[in-house]
């Protein structure tokens, strides 16, 4: 059905049109046709590029993923050895076997600094109260690029958890910040989650009769009459595309970018982690992360091949995320220490992401996705007495790829011990500048005045990876 909305997320009456039968909930006349992605000279303000942020929840040790520093004496260094990358002189941790083959695709950041500040596990990466206005990235780049893509319908904004590929898995805490937070801008440019149970979900699966399209054509017609009432900048002259776009929407909707089974059983099994770590090889002991490390193993392949396939068709930002399974302290009864912890979550990164760049690149999409890998903290060089490692926000593992930056390079050093930057660090907010200047023209960016665009166009990415 087609009604107008009165939204309390801000919109007035004659600016918001919901189509109930999307499974979308709310399209806004902007979100559907991308409207915020227009210049005041009326071009694109972004750059047709997408993101994808595999976020680490729980903080990944830099010594054990991309910096193992085994010069240092035992007791720093990482505690599941080295192995030699593409680069010469560069190693990764022993983990990463198939990633250290394909160095020459990544950017190692060794001097990031995710945040002196943190002393638990905030979300600041993803959503920080002054460098995202309080919202999440997605929920940025949804503001200003629209929520839906008007070619196909595709939400632009969208978060990955487990239960997008598996509805058993556990849900991801919230605890520590809200993924989904929209801050300053209107909850209407929260994160697509699907796999959930709410009215947004059903795998935005299309739910309309084919005899009823004749009926949704009359009622599409009936935007004539809200045309003549619509006063939003930019949107009377694009009636007539809202008209046969959202009849393409109900007609052929997002749904196939959704279904896995659309890919080739090749392709499925190559990003298949389900099997490198095996429910019975878990310890039991873990009570709070147990379920975590299950879900991470059987999950993040299917998520990481879903994450391209919304970013092949239009979605800008895609944050994937399984779950707790970082947090390495080694705490008897809760969380795994390092050693324990790398064999538990390891393989499965490591085969996820080995078999993404390998799909983009034979699909030309290498230059079009940018991939960002961290967690919100690092971990304290000094191992614990029970194996693990504490919180640590002065130096963390960040790691880049694609996005058409230059890659093959490591970004900076850290100390002897692992624990500060040794040369220029490289902060949380340079990162956040990186995604902005990726996704964003931010030169079109400047023409508009309002404090989401002023925020981006001040912000400075990496030096290193600006071309």
């Amino acid at each position: 059905m087609l009604s107008l909305f009165d939204s309390r997320s801000g919109y007035s009456r004659r600016e918001f049109l919901r189509i109930g039968t999307l499974g979308l909930g709310g399209l806004t006349l902007p979100h559907l046709l991308g409207a915020r992605a227009l210049a005041t000279g009326g071009k694109p303000i972004t750059t047709g590029k997408s993101v994808i942020f595999l976020f680490q929840f729980g903080g990944p040790s830099q010594f054990e993923t991309f910096d193992p520093k085994m010069t240092a004496p035992d007791g720093i260094r990482s505690v599941t050895g080295e192995i030699a990358t593409a680069l010469p002189g560069v190693t990764f941790g022993s983990s990463f076997p198939q990633l250290a083959k394909r160095a020459k695709q990544l950017a190692v950041v060794r001097s990031y600094v995710p945040g002196r500040e943190i002393s638990n596990h905030l979300i600041y990466p993803i959503v920080h109260p002054k460098e995202t206005l309080g919202a999440s990235l997605g929920s940025l780049y949804s503001y200003l690029a629209g929520m839906v893509n008007p070619a196909n319908g595709m939400p632009t904004n969208t978060a990955l958890f487990p239960k997008a590929v598996d509805t058993r898995c556990y849900p991801v805490r919230m605890d520590f910040g809200n993924f989904l937070a929209t801050g300053a801008v209107s909850p209407a440019f929260a994160p697509f989650v699907p796999g959930g149970n709410n009215m947004l979900q059903q795998n935005m699966r299309l739910n309309v009769d084919r005899d009823r399209l004749d009926d949704r054509r009359q009622l599409l017609s009936r935007l004539d009459g809200i045309k003549r009432q619509l006063d939003t900048s930019g949107t009377l002259d694009a009636m007539d595309r809202i008209r046969s776009q959202a009849f393409e929407v109900i007609l052929r909707g997002a749904a196939d970018a959704f279904d896995l089974s659309r890919e080739s059983s090749k392709t499925i099994a190559r990003y298949d982690t389900a099997g490198l770590v095996r429910p019975e090889s878990i310890s039991k002991k873990w009570t709070e992360s147990y379920k975590y490390y299950i879900d991470h193993g059987k999950s993040l392949g299917k998520l990481m091949l879903l994450a391209r396939r919304l970013c092949e068709r239009g979605c800008g930002f895609v944050m994937v995320n399984t779950g707790f399974v970082w947090d390495m302290h080694g705490v008897a009864g809760v969380h795994a220490g390092v050693e324990e912890g790398m064999r538990y979550v390891g393989p499965p990164l490591d085969h996820a992401v080995s078999a993404f760049l390998d799909d983009v690149e034979a699909r030309g999409l290498s230059e079009k996705i940018l991939l960002v890998m961290c967690g919100e903290m690092g971990r304290t060089p000094k191992i614990e007495q029970l194996g693990g490692r504490n919180h640590w926000g002065n130096l963390g593992s960040l790691v880049l790829a694609g996005g058409g930056l230059p890659m093959g390079q490591v970004i900076g050093r850290s100390t002897a011990n692992g624990g500060e930057p040794a040369t220029e660090p490289i902060h949380r907010r340079h990162l956040i500048g990186t995604i902005f200047h990726t996704l964003f023209d931010v030169a079109e960016l400047r023409l508009r005045p309002d404090a989401v665009a002023k925020l981006i166009t001040e912000s400075e990415p990496i030096r290193q990876l600006v071309t």
